[in-house]
């Protein structure tokens, strides 16, 4: 793990490291095995790219039957928001009564996870929740609950762990915060 690195015209400093990532993703694999245990086949659906490493470990330690697919949205440029969400690669198959957990790396604003829910709520799942592997409360301004967090961080803006600054540092096994 290097301390300091360079992404772009960026430096980023090592905020939480990978053995502390695992320790989260397992506490928050637990409660998703202890609530959907008897429920018959949940759909987990990852939100590319960003999620993609979170939804990998996080699946191998859940214990019950499932299913998993993936969505592509977008709604960042550089360092922040851009506060429109386009949906660049839907969701194909029949949801209607099934449980959905919405996998995503980060949710900070809402704005995606708000688009992602109204689409799905108009296909009659069930019921849909939301697991990330990062939530940001300060900057979270929508209603639906977010219940499966794994880690509460602030408004710092981090990569590292499926999370990138302009397509850079998504294979990182640690996360990193940009340094002033």
């Amino acid at each position: 793990m290097k301390d300091i690195i360079q992404l772009h015209d960026r430096k980023f400093r090592v905020m939480i490291p990978a053995e502390e990532i695992d320790r989260a993703v397992t506490a928050v694999a637990e409660r998703l095995n202890a609530d959907y245990a008897d429920k018959p086949t949940p759909l987990f659906l990852g939100i590319l790219n960003g999620s993609f490493m979170f939804m990998s470990d996080l699946i191998k330690k859940i214990e019950f039957q499932n299913e998993l697919s993936f969505v592509k949205l977008s709604s960042y440029e550089g360092t922040s928001s851009t506060g429109v969400v386009k949906n660049l690669i839907g969701l194909n198959s029949s949801i209607e009564g099934r449980h959905v957990i919405i996998v995503e790396d980060i949710v900070d604003t809402g704005e995606s996870i708000e688009h992602m829910v109204r689409d799905l709520q108009a296909r009659k799942p069930a019921s849909i929740e939301v697991c990330t592997l990062f939530f940001k409360p300060a900057s979270y301004s929508k209603n639906f609950p977010i219940r499966y967090r794994a880690m509460e961080i602030g408004n710092e803006f981090i990569v590292g762990y499926g999370l990138d600054y302009d397509q850079l540092g998504r294979s990182l096994k640690d996360v990193y915060v940009v340094t002033e």
